[in-house]
């Protein structure tokens, strides 16, 4: 079968037996590659203890942590799949998804809510690993096997499990690295939640393919991310495009250097290019990723020399993506035309858990098709629209949001915008605005704002001023809780154009 996935690590601690590999700033915690080694095999004998075997499930519920990467690196031992659970679902959430996947083991910190399940639980917190010292040798597994899932948001439903196969991390880790010039001595702060592909895939397991290093917060806080920059002299760091608003609009950013840092990057969500340029006009140099649960993530590659001169860009595609842009008859599009993106290689997923037929339906010809709309220039950059769900028809004419948004965020005193397709019954579908600003729009001077910037179809006909965005976990805007807010608001047809 050749190698497990797992055996990277030990090359890795071979090569840096005493480098620190991962900094828990919870526990105050750091464990060198040689100590993550030794615990991992300990967490492998606790866990065939309670006899978890080649392909069984097991769940992890609690805010980032150190255990996240350990427990998961555990279970590749076994050839267990690894779920990270989400912390801010509800208890009957969670008991959904915990009955879909039937774990062999739930492992927690102690969440009394979980022990009413029908299936075994664990609190880590009262075991004693130091009970467990034999090296644990590997299972022999291959790498199409899955050992890790995560759930979608949900955004189109009920939330997907996409199975992570060895050969899928192997390849986002090896392209990740060799694309974006990763080296040992980089360091990162993950904080984005491990529940969604950005807290393990992004960085985090790239880093450790190569003796890099991770520091764990358990979540997002301002604070915390300007002292850990200079504190741990980060050298790449990557967030949400939220994420990135706020710290640009935190009154350090301003006097803070950030000298140590090769570059940002920004994914999860199209990021507005105000906020990129917000960046480099700091001499910071701010990339825009691409990827998504299913695939990579970690798809495109946007060169620091590029980043200027194709401001707003997700980059070319890396040599391990093989991407078709298609129209609604599956046919592809001339550059400069919106189609959908398509996604394949060796770092798409391995399906999803117990629905065959659903991941079947989400791919052509070996493609993954994303959802989102993109559109590639002369030189072969590419740009995203939106997502093809967002897309609504007013008056026959078809309308992109992120299109919309784009025009609306550069005006005078805009943060951040959002728009979303209400029912109408003169033009079919008309736009609703959510705008976070430092002044108060309505719908006529909205209007005219925008009448030299877009066509009268592709203006909002309906405005509300907020002073927040309600978020997914993954910290994308919450548009179906914005489309929700948007129809109960509209009470009258609008008849205006």
């Amino acid at each position: 079968m050749g190698m497990a996935w797992i055996d990277f690590l030990k090359d890795i601690k071979d090569q840096f037996s005493e480098k620190t590999a991962l900094v828990d700033q919870e526990k105050n915690r750091n464990l060198t590659y040689q100590q993550l080694v030794e615990e991992v095999d300990r967490l492998a004998w606790f866990l065939k203890e309670h006899n978890v075997e080649q392909g069984d499930r097991v769940t992890y519920l609690r805010t980032n942590s150190l255990e996240h990467i350990t427990l998961f690196l555990a279970c590749a031992k076994i050839g267990a799949i690894f779920i990270p659970l989400n912390f801010r679902l509800s208890c009957g959430e969670l008991s959904e998804i915990t009955h879909r996947v039937t774990p062999k083991l739930r492992v927690g910190m102690g969440q009394d809510e979980l022990k009413t399940e029908d299936y075994p639980y664990c609190n880590l917190s009262e075991i004693n690993l130091n009970d467990y010292e034999q090296p644990f040798v590997t299972v022999e597994t291959s790498e199409e096997d899955p050992l890790l899932m995560l759930f979608t948001s949900g955004t189109t439903g009920t939330p997907k499990g996409v199975l992570f196969s060895g050969k899928m991390l192997r390849t986002n880790q090896q392209a990740t690295c060799e694309n974006w010039g990763l080296v040992s001595e980089d360091k990162t702060l993950v904080e984005t939640p491990f529940f969604h592909t950005g807290g393990y895939n992004v960085l985090c397991l790239p880093l450790m393919s190569i003796g890099g290093t991770s520091v764990i917060a358990e979540k997002f806080n301002l604070d915390n991310v300007y002292e850990t920059i200079e504190k741990e002299k980060l050298t790449v760091y990557f967030a949400v495009p939220t994420m990135f608003q706020m710290i640009s609009e935190d009154s350090r950013f301003k006097d803070t250097s950030f000298s140590s840092l090769r570059f940002f990057i920004s994914g999860g969500a199209h990021c507005p290019k105000e906020l990129i340029s917000t960046y480099q006009e700091k001499n910071l140099m701010f990339k825009q990723g691409f990827g998504l649960t299913e695939v990579g993530p970690n798809c495109f590659l946007l060169d620091e020399s590029d980043a200027i001169r194709k401001l707003g860009s997700i980059g070319k595609p890396m040599p391990h993506s093989k991407v078709r842009l298609i129209d609604d008859h599956g046919g592809d599009v001339a550059p400069g035309e919106v189609g959908e993106l398509l996604i394949g290689g060796d770092h798409v997923c391995a399906g999803y858990f117990n629905e065959k037929k659903r991941f079947e339906e989400a791919t052509e010809d070996g493609l993954f098709k994303t959802g989102d709309l993109a559109k590639k220039d002369e030189d072969g950059f590419y740009f995203i629209v939106g997502r093809k769900k967002d897309m609504y028809i007013s008056g026959g004419e078809n309308v992109y949001p992120a299109e919309v948004e784009k025009k609306i965020r550069a005006l005078d005193t805009v943060h951040e915008v959002a728009v979303v397709a209400v029912e109408d019954e003169k033009w079919g579908e008309v736009g609703f605005a959510f705008l976070r600003a430092d002044r108060e729009f309505d719908v006529i001077q909205l209007k005219e704002l925008l009448n030299d910037q877009l066509s009268r179809y592709k203006h909002p006909h309906y405005i509300e001023n907020i002073k927040e965005f309600p978020l997914l976990s993954s910290g994308k805007i919450d548009r179906k809780a914005l489309q929700a807010k948007a129809a109960a608001s509209v009470s009258t047809p609008s008849t205006s154009r």
